[in-house]
């Protein structure tokens, strides 16, 4: 598996998903048609399908030009609100791009159909998930249309039980105001603190932070660490989902200090 990383927008990700086997490929959210058409001609890769994490239009609102210019393509996702879509999937829905195998992930909160894409390849310790606006690096999405129970059973159960090693593709570069937060939650995290200064060098350099890695995500991410007694103390909750409710409502007020 390759994995091309796409930037589009302001601070998006769009993701070329491409079997080395076959040459068949995916994109992941192709809010810039244009780019995507761009990198799979550059690569010679015979793009045949569109993996829509969820219906915001900086997600999905491609998906229409693109499927004008790049005729025949199957436009996957799990909200009846996302653009010409021809295939609505559902938890635990399994396809394949060539011989890579892909596995939908039902994660509603960010929004009430957002689906993350867990792609596998056979016979080889090779894993990625696609994780749209549900995990972030470092960070979450804010509950839009959800519950802190909701994103709690993808975070910590759906998520959370993916092998270690499977690499995390995010939608959006949020990975240095993410992981400063995650210090204000746990100060004396020195996992934390290591991702700080790393992911500062890297976007100096105006490189992709991502990905990450799930067992990554569970050093340093606060909200795969509900369960942590150093992130509940800080909530002041003793229980894993009422403090994903009280540190989501406080990222959303955060201001993170500036250097």
């Amino acid at each position: 598996m390759d994995v091309k990383i796409l930037p589009a927008l302001q601070d998006n990700y769009m993701y070329l998903i491409v079997d080395k086997a076959t040459k068949e490929a995916a994109v992941v959210d192709p809010v810039e048609p244009n780019t995507v058409l761009q990198a799979v001609k550059e690569i010679g890769v015979n793009l045949t399908t569109v993996l829509t994490t969820h219906h915001h239009w900086d997600h999905a609102g491609g998906n229409e030009d693109l499927v004008k210019m790049h005729p025949g393509l199957k436009v996957l996702g799990g909200d009846d609100r996302i653009g010409a879509m021809t295939e609505k999937v559902a938890h635990n829905t399994e396809f394949n791009i060539g011989k890579l195998n892909v596995k939908c992930l039902f994660t509603p909160c960010h929004t009430s159909g957002h689906i993350c894409y867990y792609v596998t390849v056979p016979n080889a310790n090779e894993t990625a998930v696609f994780t749209g606006d549900t995990l972030f690096l470092g960070g979450c999405g804010r509950f839009f249309e959800g519950t802190a129970e909701q994103m709690h059973k993808a975070l910590i159960e759906i998520l959370g039980n993916l092998p270690d090693h499977t690499k995390v593709f995010c939608g959006h570069e949020y990975s240095i105001a993410n992981l400063k937060f995650g210090e204000h939650v746990e100060p004396d995290n020195e996992d934390l603190k290591k991702k700080i200064i790393w992911a500062n060098s890297v976007r100096k350099e105006e490189k992709p932070t991502v990905p990450s890695t799930i067992s990554e995500e569970k050093l340093y991410n606060p909200f795969m660490r509900v369960n942590v007694m150093s992130v509940m103390k800080h909530a002041n909750r003793t229980d894993p989902i009422e403090t994903m409710k009280a540190i989501r409502l406080e990222k959303d007020n955060f201001k993170a200090p500036v250097d």
